[in-house]
């Protein structure tokens, strides 16, 4: 199978580098595809000089990170996509690992690959879960890597991080959504796919470093009115208010804007996120729901709490 590794960067040169180096060490041959998002850093001329043999698509501002792995993808031919964060370091056995799933069935959408903190003794995550209110989380964050489980908690699809997708499966859905510009276009596809009768999997021996993770624990109101924005727009696009979780999810949503306003941040850029979102999806047409089996019902709504305080203390904690 031909295979494409779309690498969506903004900066952070060192990352990129390191990255690249990693992927030039692989044990199967791929197309390396980096989509510049309008860096500051002299990204381009670096990668032309250091990395000819990658393909670069630049854009000339920050497209977000849908637009500019949607370009990506659309930029190449494999059969196989993988989307890769330029923190992520990967095991030279890494895409040989990852799309061995999809060999065997014809069927398989997408496969999770196991990101690893820096030091590989902790997950970073494994995948993600949905809680019945269709809210995202990573899989296992937090556990010992030793503890990685591919079908316990349920698996809903891959992190954008590190996913793999069949390009028929990807073509069929449309890709990311790009009136999202970041947060949460990793759950929606996955949910998408798994809508439209796709399956996953997660690759327990693809083994890569989320090197980045660990840096991202303050979050800027820019961040935080982002999140809003999309969890905002795809409570509407899946119509979750309509549906009977709907009490469950209006209460969880205003726990988390009022903590973000009174505790945390003290400011309205999470609530004014959520209506921005909200009212960019008033004339979209709904999403369909997603099977039950690609959901996980054992995140309760306390755990769900906890898994969204773990976004301001900086862990969030183990979904399991």
């Amino acid at each position: 199978m031909s295979i494409d590794v779309v690498v969506p960067v903004y900066n952070g040169w060192e990352l990129t580098e390191s990255c690249l180096a990693h992927l030039r060490l692989q044990t199967l041959p791929h197309t390396a595809i980096v989509c510049d998002n309008g860096s500051t850093d002299e990204t381009h001329d670096r990668l032309r000089a250091a990395f000819p043999e990658v393909r670069v698509i630049e854009f000339g501002a920050n497209l977000g990170f849908a637009t500019a792995c949607n370009r990506g993808v659309s930029g190449g031919g494999g059969e196989i996509v993988v989307l890769l964060n330029n923190d992520v370091d990967c095991r030279p056995d890494f895409l040989e690992r990852l799309v061995a799933p999809f060999r065997d069935d014809e069927r398989l959408g997408s496969v999770a690959a196991l990101l690893l903190k820096p030091g590989e003794g902790t997950i970073e995550s494994f995948g993600l879960a949905a809680d019945p209110t269709l809210a995202g989380y990573p899989r296992l964050r937090g556990l010992p890597a030793r503890n990685a489980r591919p079908t316990d908690p349920v698996l809903v699809g891959p992190s954008g991080a590190a996913a793999a997708f069949r390009r028929r499966a990807w073509d069929a859905v449309g890709g990311l959504d790009e009136r999202v510009f970041a947060y949460g276009e990793d759950v929606d596809l996955a949910l998408r796919l798994r809508a439209a009768g796709w399956t996953t999997a997660a690759a327990w021996d693809a083994v890569a470093v989320h090197r980045g993770s660990a840096s991202a624990v303050t979050r800027s109101a820019w961040q935080r009115y982002q999140g809003g924005f999309s969890r905002g727009y795809f409570l509407r696009r899946y119509g979750v208010l309509r549906r009977r979780t709907a009490v469950r999810a209006l209460a969880t949503e205003g726990i988390v804007v009022a903590g973000d306003a009174f505790v945390f941040s003290h400011d309205l850029a999470a609530l004014r996120g959520r209506i921005a979102g909200w009212r960019a999806a008033r004339s979209l047409p709904r999403h369909h729901h997603p099977p039950d089996d690609a959901v996980d019902s054992d995140i309760t709504f306390v755990k769900s709490l906890r898994l969204r305080l773990g976004v301001y203390s900086g862990d969030a904690g183990a979904c399991t």
